[in-house]
């Protein structure tokens, strides 16, 4: 998958992301209440993945007190492979599985005096439509379904934001904090050495250089254009509290403001 390249330097203001709400009864997994303050937007599990309903409402909850955006962090019905299995559904099947996800999520986080902003899927979805139009285009018939308004946050050059683009969507693309790119811009499959990054430091200086460059040094040392709005840092990766706040201390040293591409309703 190629990423998008071209364009002017990075922009002053950029999205962090991260994955929250992935515990599960008394798994506990990641801790989303020390990111939630490092972060402007959060991808929350929807239950089929991760997340129980208890857990959902809670990061629902954490989301709104401290003005971070809710997504919609959908993917396969696959809790014990944690949604990284890929699951040859049918589109038709698919696309209600999204909506359901959607619904929910969204349910619990009007509860919460918040709502979900934006949808991004997860693990082996987020892949799977970033090559496939079957599976990219039933995460977009579902968010057409739903809401026009929700924007969808996936890989740059993927057919799931160039079928969400066609169908009239907001198309967000995002960037890897903590996870290595191939030369034509894609990601390191997670199987392989050195395809998920650990020192805080280099995370933090690889996030600067794509906020204010728009580059990525790739595996073999080659520079990557990537164009992105938002970069992730991954909640359930070791050290990922300390790896955010690194990246947040770096981009302000450099100048770029963290803010919500797809901000959260004003809290009455």
């Amino acid at each position: 998958m190629s990423a998008a390249a071209g364009g002017p330097a990075g922009p002053a203001t950029v999205d962090l992301n991260a994955d929250l709400g992935e515990s599960f009864g008394r798994w506990v997994l990641g801790d989303d209440e020390a990111l939630l303050p490092l972060v402007s937007s959060a991808n929350v599990a929807c239950g089929f993945h991760a997340g129980d309903p208890l857990t959902l409402r809670r990061t629902c909850e954490g989301a709104a007190a401290h003005g971070v955006a809710v997504g919609a962090q959908v993917g396969y019905r696959d809790l014990a492979g944690f949604g990284r299995r890929f699951v040859d559904v049918d589109p038709d099947d698919l696309a209600a599985d999204v909506l359901y996800q959607l619904g929910a999520l969204d349910g619990l986080a009007r509860a919460a005096g918040t709502r979900v902003t934006y949808l991004k899927p997860h693990g082996a979805l987020y892949h799977a439509a970033a090559r496939d139009d079957g599976q990219a285009g039933a995460v977009v018939a579902a968010v057409v379904a739903y809401d026009r308004s929700l924007p969808v946050l996936g890989l740059p050059g993927s057919r799931l934001l160039a079928l969400a683009a066609d169908a009239g969507l907001t198309a967000v693309p995002e960037a890897f904090a903590d996870r290595a790119y191939t030369p034509d811009g894609g990601l390191v499959d997670r199987r392989s050495p050195g395809a998920v990054l650990h020192d805080a430091d280099e995370v933090a200086a690889r996030v600067v250089r794509l906020a204010t460059t728009g580059e990525v040094e790739a595996v073999d040392g080659s520079v990557v254009a990537v164009r992105a709005a938002s970069v992730c840092v991954h909640g359930d990766s070791p050290g990922a509290v300390a790896m955010a706040g690194a990246v947040r201390t770096a981009l302000a040293d450099a100048g770029v403001a963290v803010a919500a591409f797809a901000p959260p309703p004003a809290r009455a």
